[in-house]
């Protein structure tokens, strides 16, 4: 094979796998944001904000009309707090919203005893400071966490204030 034909195939190979990588997706944004229905919404902004140690990007309320015709609740209307781990646009939103009601099911002990999203992992540079704004606001933390997952890094596990389980990873220090 000639050195031309080695870089048309290069090139045709190149074109080929862009063009594999690009139809892959058909997402605007490679970020996912989370709806989380809670009971008590400044409750669980005090736990979110004042013991994970997330931000309030933005608010947003939804009306009658759109709550109807778009099928999110039938009619009522609610607003949206928008957390993040940091505010910047490549930050994924976790929007809080509640209809100031408790849940209908019992809350979980443990992740396996019902179906759906069942937890969150937050990855932290230092989970000390977490752990103890945590514990100042009494949150129990689940089985023996703080545990080390490795020389490096390790694992606590927390429920926020309606039972949503929470994974936290990262160096103590």
């Amino acid at each position: 094979m000639t050195k031309s034909m080695v870089k048309f195939s290069l090139f045709v190979f190149a074109i080929f796998i862009a063009s594999v990588s690009y139809s892959q997706s058909n997402f605007s944004s490679k970020l996912i944001g989370v709806g989380v229905v809670v009971s008590d919404l400044e409750r669980s902004l005090d736990f979110y904000v004042n013991g994970i140690g997330m931000v309030k990007a933005y608010s947003f309320n939804i009306n009658e009309d759109f709550s109807k015709r778009s099928g999110l609740a039938n009619g009522v209307p609610t607003s949206v707090t928008v957390l993040k781990l940091e505010n910047s646009v490549e930050a994924n939103e976790w929007k809080l919203m509640s209809f100031g009601k408790k849940a209908a099911h019992r809350k979980q002990k443990f992740i396996h005893e019902d179906v759906g999203m069942q937890y969150i992992t937050i990855n932290l540079k230092s989970l000390k400071p977490v752990i103890e704004r945590l514990k100042q606001k009494n949150v129990p933390f689940l089985g023996d966490t703080p545990i080390p997952l490795n020389a490096k890094s390790h694992f606590a596990f927390v429920q926020d204030p309606d039972g949503n389980f929470i994974e936290l990873i990262g160096p103590m220090e």
